[in-house]
């Protein structure tokens, strides 16, 4: 078994693989027509986000059996490709909630105390306390734009905060919510309740760009947003504009509609907490997801078990 690994993994994974006796050819940073090239005997493809795996690639790589994505989302997957070829595309979900639901109550905190813009002015040597006044999360009220794994992380965190905790998502009913003490509403009420409102959302063409301009016009005026999920659910220029007219409270963002990002315009904002896709960036998540990704590769090249799978249903014995 000939088994490509196009970035970066935890060497614990690396081993799992290699222990089967598999040839596994572990290296970062390949151009396109290399990694077509080193494709050409490979049984499968492991990537993370850096990687693109196009229909050009795809098309590349005759043998190809499972394409694994060590992370949650595949939009840097052509599934469409590989479900025509009968190939697997498989992910890791929920391997890195901790670590980015750990980060979004990071950054509603770093919001609620202004704690950035106090940290670079005490670098440059000013004791200004009057600029850094804050307010407490207790009591407020927490909304969230899709409560799988990582919403559902966020929200229990949360609620150790005291804050009030409401959610929308059509694929979650109310009684499961409310055992858990959160309220499931209509989009448009989560966003005018909201002084929080933090984004868990998959990337779809329904998804694409739902906090454009129109919408962040009906959001509470204050209110606070937080973007850990897909940059892509965000129309930057507007959360801009809407930030820059005092409307929307500030920001705290995590992913880009373009990344690396080309428009600094937002992350350069007094009112924006800017990180640069580090959410799932935590050495046991990085730990978690290699290992989860790799167990479940292995298992299907060697018995055929299917789990984790976006385009073909699980098996427990293919």
């Amino acid at each position: 078994m000939h088994i490509v690994v196009a970035d970066d993994l935890p060497a614990s994974a690396l081993e799992l693989l290699r222990a089967e006796g598999w040839a596994v050819d572990a290296r970062s940073g390949r151009a396109p027509d290399q990694l077509k090239a080193d494709l050409a005997n490979a049984d499968a493809l492991v990537v993370r986000s850096a990687t693109k795996v196009t229909a050009d690639i795809i098309a590349a790589a005759p043998k190809l059996r499972a394409i694994a994505r060590a992370g949650t989302g595949v939009d840097n997957v052509h599934v469409d490709s590989a479900t025509a070829r009968g190939i697997v595309v498989m992910n890791a979900p929920g391997a890195n909630s901790i670590s980015v639901a750990e980060l979004a109550l990071a950054q509603i905190l770093a919001l609620a105390r202004k704690l950035p813009a106090a940290d670079a002015s005490m670098k440059q040597g000013v004791w200004d306390k009057k600029s850094f006044m804050g307010e407490e999360i207790r009591g407020k009220t927490l909304g969230l734009a899709g409560l799988g794994r990582i919403g559902l992380a966020v929200a229990r965190r949360a609620r150790a905060f005291e804050m009030i905790v409401i959610a929308h998502d059509p694929f979650v009913s109310s009684e499961i919510a409310e055992e858990l003490g959160i309220q499931m509403v209509s989009l448009d009420e989560l966003c005018a309740r909201a002084d929080y409102l933090s984004l868990h959302l998959p990337s779809t063409p329904d998804t694409r760009r739902t906090f454009d301009a129109d919408r962040l016009a009906r959001c509470k005026k204050g209110m606070r947003i937080i973007n850990t999920a897909r940059g892509d659910l965000i129309d930057e220029a507007a959360l801009a504009a809407a930030i820059q007219s005092g409307h929307i409270g500030g920001a705290a963002i995590d992913v880009y509609e373009v990344e690396p990002t080309r428009d600094h315009t937002l992350q350069t904002l007094p009112q924006v907490v800017a990180s640069p896709h580090i959410a799932a960036s935590t050495r046991e998540g990085q730990e978690l997801v290699g290992i989860e990704t790799a167990a479940a590769l292995r298992d299907y090249l060697k018995s055929g078990v299917i789990r984790n799978s976006v385009n073909f249903p699980a098996t427990a014995q293919a």
